[in-house]
């Protein structure tokens, strides 16, 4: 994708459009050259494991993070030169809570809408309004405190809407939530119309649900765009086999001698995109007999997308947040 120059009037009428963000904490790299464009009214996924620098990214988008390298422009502001300037269009839900929990949900919302410059009459409409929207008035009385995980990302997503924000950004937002609770959230951010949501999650099922995604490895941009046209561009069949981490090596080359499979390997875990691969497994399991502890075909996925472009398994790509304490596995154990 094309990525305007910052005086192409492209670039202010996009909600978000970035060019060649670098960003680094001391020697460290944590973003590389990274590029995107979000149209205004969308939901957009920032798409990686820990480590990847989704949470930079984040970070840069709500101003907390200088840009030290590239463009950044948001709503129509230039954040490389005047972050300040985008802060009253911006709506933020961090992935610690932001909230207190001794106080009331009302009282909560009523601070918050303070410090966005609120007051009298028109404070108690919006948090009224905010409260009626994310399903809270039941709770208008109750400490945070005695809510579930859940109603307290509600609480965080209420706040954050107080002032009208045009543009959302919210990192890992359904971190710590049970099934039920992530699905309520999605549903409330869903009806978001007119507003653009940009979110970082680790969890392909979120971003599968996007408008849009970027997959970020290492700091840098795998691939980008709808998640239909990523899953099609993997092509083919996954088909994965599960064996001895020690014998790996030795079925990876033997199902490309037999079968012409060109397997990547991650300790005990082959796996590979191949035409049909539905029509193989008997062959498959066959020639491996006992070797094989699992032998399974799904349709491609993003999943299939990370794991062609970097060779390594997604949920074994990062070390912790890597945005946070700069810990990364070595290589020898991300990628084989």
């Amino acid at each position: 994708m094309t990525i305007p120059a910052v005086n192409d009037p492209v670039a202010t009428t996009q909600a978000v459009t970035a060019r060649g963000l670098t960003h680094r904490y001391g020697e460290r790299v944590a973003l590389r050259d990274v590029g995107f464009r979000v149209e205004r009214g969308t939901k957009y996924a920032f798409l990686g494991p820990n480590g990847s620098g989704k949470s930079t990214l984040f970070k840069l988008l709500a101003t907390i993070l200088p840009v030290q390298q590239g463009d950044l422009w948001a709503m129509g502001v230039d954040v490389t030169r005047a972050p300040a300037s985008l802060r009253a269009q911006l709506g933020v839900v961090f992935q610690s809570p932001a909230i207190d929990r001794k106080l009331t949900v009302r009282q909560n919302l009523l601070y918050g809408g303070r410090m966005f410059g609120l007051s009298g009459r028109r404070l108690d409409d919006r948090v009224a309004e905010v409260m009626a929207r994310t399903q809270l008035a039941e709770r208008a009385g109750d400490k945070v405190e005695t809510l579930s995980g859940g109603l307290r990302r509600r609480v965080e997503l209420a706040k954050c809407l107080l002032h009208q924000p045009a543009l959302l950004v919210l990192d890992e937002p359904t971190t710590g939530l049970d099934p039920t609770a992530r699905r309520d959230l999605w549903s409330l951010l869903s009806g978001f119309e007119g507003s653009t949501v940009m979110f970082t999650t680790h969890l392909l099922d979120e971003a599968e649900a996007a408008d849009r995604v970027l997959i970020l490895h290492a700091g840098e941009v795998v691939a980008e765009g709808t998640p239909a046209e990523l899953s099609r561009s993997v092509g083919g069949e996954a088909l994965e086999v599960s064996v001895d981490p020690e014998q790996a090596d030795a079925v990876r080359a033997e199902l490309q001698e037999r079968f012409q499979i060109e397997a990547k390997a991650f300790d005990g875990t082959l796996r590979a995109q191949v035409a049909d691969a539905h029509r193989l497994v008997a062959a498959v399991v066959d020639a491996l007999g006992e070797r094989a502890r699992r032998v399974a075909v799904s349709p491609p996925s993003l999943l299939d997308v990370y794991f062609l472009k970097t060779g390594a398994p997604f949920a074994a790509a990062g070390d912790g947040d890597g945005d946070r304490d700069g810990k990364r596995q070595p290589a020898s154990r991300r990628r084989r």
